[in-house]
């Protein structure tokens, strides 16, 4: 038997069963710390030889791409070039703070593969700290990394491989070959008549709040739209509220910008609400006539600052409804009812309306046309025949 041959990365080793087997040390794997080989196994001393040579040089070729650029490098490189929104790319960093930089960042890109990756996911499924789950320490808890923040991970780690494959730092992507995990799949479950009325009920003690909450219940628009709605958005003649901008919150203040999508919507409004959003400028103007002051055209229609020219935050409008949700114990602390949901669940609008407990009894009147017009502009959870809305409601 010729004698074990060890070589600088690897050895050959004879098995029990007569055959010989090449090992290889092919790194270190980044999720386990522990060392990677790979392992070939032929029937004669020779042939593993020449197998043990074949190993390293697949190991060496994998360690050598047109430039050994690291993962940091080329997520920096990334970050540098990417268009995203403010509060994005401050969501991207922290990301690349807690999860990619720890385990990848010392790793040469051209080292990152699928199953990596895949593993990567998972772990990340099980426990955001990565934990062996064998040995938990004193006091840890595992919590699980959601399925949509890992998928913002991947796209992370894929957007900035495939930049570092178009600039020739990299020869492939090999992250655009793994797959991310699917979307979770949610059961829709919108709030009944009374869900929807206890938060409105509640809130009216406070008629700028509960107007807040009513017009967003009613329009569904996202908490940054309704942040960045101005009077001049609002056509009282017609019945008609425009989204056009929205407000976005980074850490560096409340700033304006486009809407998500980037498209302005027009939204029919029905005379009762006309009627809250009257009565909501006048008491705005009487405040500010009192101050020696006039409305703005461009103040906001929800407003902190005594001028009517500083936006209700979009942070603080989820903050103060979970704060709400949590005092009424509703199942959802999120401020995410919308028409749709509302009409979807059978839900009477003027009964809403109704136990709102002003002034006018809550008496909403809609017309089929106004309705059908209402609907079309509204952003929806799910898609839902426009006629089939219509009819659920109760129309006098």
């Amino acid at each position: 038997m010729p004698p074990r041959t060890r070589r600088q990365r690897g050895h050959i080793e004879q098995l029990p069963s007569g055959n010989y087997r090449a090992v290889v040390f092919a790194g270190t794997d980044p999720l386990t710390r522990r060392p990677r080989y790979i392992r070939e196994t032929v029937k004669t001393y020779d042939e593993a030889k020449k197998a043990a040579v074949k190993l390293q040089r697949q190991v060496d070729e994998d360690q050598q791409p047109k430039s050994k650029i690291m993962v940091k490098q080329a997520v920096e490189q990334w970050l540098d070039v990417a268009a995203l929104e403010d509060t994005t790319r401050e969501r991207y960093q922290d990301l690349i703070r807690l999860y990619v930089l720890p385990t990848f960042g010392h790793l040469q890109a051209a080292k990152l593969d699928a199953e990596l990756l895949e593993r990567f996911y998972a772990r990340l499924h099980r426990c955001r700290d990565m934990c062996t789950g064998r040995r938990p320490s004193a006091g840890h808890t595992c919590r699980p990394l959601s399925t949509s923040t890992t998928r913002k991970v991947h796209y992370i780690i894929r957007g900035a491989l495939e930049r570092a494959v178009r600039w020739r730092h990299l020869g492939v992507n090999k992250a655009a070959m793994a797959v991310a995990p699917s979307p979770e799949r949610t059961e829709p479950d919108p709030p009944s008549a009374d869900e929807a009325a206890r938060p409105l009920n509640a809130a009216w003690s406070d008629p700028e709040w509960g107007l807040l909450l009513w017009l967003t219940m009613l329009t569904g628009p996202r908490r940054g739209e309704i942040s960045a709605l101005r009077w001049r958005h609002i056509d009282f003649d017609r019945g008609l509220l425009s989204i056009i901008r929205s407000n976005a919150q980074p850490k560096a203040g409340v700033k304006e910008k486009h809407t998500k999508t980037g498209q302005a919507r027009k939204i029919a409004l029905d005379a009762h609400t006309v009627e809250l959003l009257t009565a909501h400028r006048q008491r705005w103007e009487q405040r500010l006539d009192e101050l020696g002051a006039v409305l703005s055209p461009d103040a906001f229609v929800f407003s902190t600052s005594a001028d009517g020219l500083a936006p209700y935050a979009p942070r603080a409008i989820s903050q103060r409804y979970r704060k709400l949700a949590l005092k009424l114990t509703l199942r959802s602390t999120r401020l995410h009812y919308s028409a749709t949901e509302l009409v979807a669940a059978g839900v009477d609008i003027r009964t809403v309306a109704g136990r709102l407990g002003h002034g006018s009894g809550g008496a909403t009147t809609l017309n089929r046309q106004l309705v059908l017009s209402w609907l079309r502009n509204i952003r929806g959870p799910r898609s839902v025949p426009l006629e089939q809305l219509a009819g659920r409601l109760h129309l006098a």
